[in-house]
């Protein structure tokens, strides 16, 4: 399916001209790269700009290239397809990209999966956050009670939903029977690892209703196998992440927990952890890192050594619990 995006990019010119930038950087998500060239094309030819494209990946709107802005001394940088997420002394401009695609026979699909449940809770990636009343709406006009959750921890906006954390979800969970993630597996995957009621995904990229629940038990035995390898790792790397958005924890109190646990620590710096860049630290049986928590998670396959996210390695310490990573989610 061909997917219709509003850049709104009549706003973008605006920006640029009030703030007589000559020179912009843009940031785009991986999946709207492929529209670099449209939409550098409408910039050059509305405003006296020089327009950049960072060619760099960018995950989230933790990951803003505030460094390239720097480095090329930039007037504005402008992020495409998130909502704000960090405050930071630069000129950024977030630009929410809306998928306007019409998915209405999903809803209809997805009628089947939802029989047995009657109360919904109802949240959309930033994408498809304006179709959330349109969507309460149709699931109210069947018979369900839809609830909302207000806007917590990095979500901007009510019903709002970030790969990293799902506490919004949480204040919710004991007044519902489910819940449905509007957008795609990233985020839904999310839910489903910080909620124990089932969590049903809109897949709006592949025209498909998933229950997670399949592919939630599969991450959980991944993490227990990571957890179970770390435990016979003589020496461990701690990783910290240097994106801006993206310091998660404290390395001191890491490192001197598992120092008397009589393990050896080596703290390192990453932008982006790659298996390329890891295998360089052949001394390393494994890592923990500190920066975006979904990286241990989403890519364990394409590492040969295990890696933790910050909450897993409390459970390494003992202080924590494998059974309270399962009750109350791991991110």
């Amino acid at each position: 399916m061909n997917h219709k995006f509003d850049f709104d990019l009549e706003r973008v010119v605006q920006e640029i001209t009030s703030k007589d930038a000559k020179l912009v950087l843009i940031q785009l998500p991986e999946g709207i790269k492929m529209y670099a060239e449209e939409i550098v094309s409408f910039l050059v030819k509305n405003t006296k700009a020089t327009i950049i494209v960072s060619g760099e990946s960018n995950w989230g709107g933790c990951d803003v290239a505030l460094n390239e802005a720097r480095n090329l001394n930039v007037d504005l940088l402008v992020h495409f397809g998130h909502a704000p997420f960090i405050k930071a002394d630069f000129s950024i401009l977030y630009v929410e990209v809306k998928d306007l695609t019409d998915f209405h026979v999903l809803l209809q699909q997805s009628l089947d999966s939802l029989k047995t449940f009657n109360k919904i809770g109802l949240v959309a990636s930033i994408q498809h956050l304006h179709t959330l009343p349109d969507v309460q709406l149709f699931y109210e006009k069947h018979g369900k009670t839809v609830s909302i959750p207000s806007k917590k921890g990095f979500a901007a906006y009510d019903g709002h939903v970030v790969g990293c954390e799902y506490n919004a979800l949480k204040t919710i969970d004991d007044k519902v029977d489910c819940f449905i993630v509007i957008g795609n597996n990233f985020h839904s995957l999310g839910a489903a690892l910080s909620v124990q009621k089932p969590v049903f995904l809109i897949d709006v990229y592949n025209m498909d209703v998933v229950n997670m629940e399949p592919l939630k038990q599969k991450i959980v035995k991944q993490r227990a196998m990571a957890l179970a390898k770390m435990k016979d790792a003589r020496t461990i790397g701690i990783i910290i992440g240097t994106k801006p958005g993206q310091k998660f924890g404290t390395y001191q109190i890491l490192k001197e927990r598992l120092e008397k646990l009589g393990k050896n620590v080596v703290v390192l710096t990453m932008n982006e952890v790659t298996q390329e860049k890891l295998t360089n630290f052949y001394n390393i049986q494994g890592f923990i890192e500190l920066a975006c928590p979904r990286i241990a998670i989403e890519d364990y396959g394409k590492y040969d050594k295990p890696i933790l996210t910050m909450k897993e390695a409390f459970v390494l310490l003992n202080a924590n619990s494998w059974e309270d990573l399962l009750v109350n989610g791991f991110l």
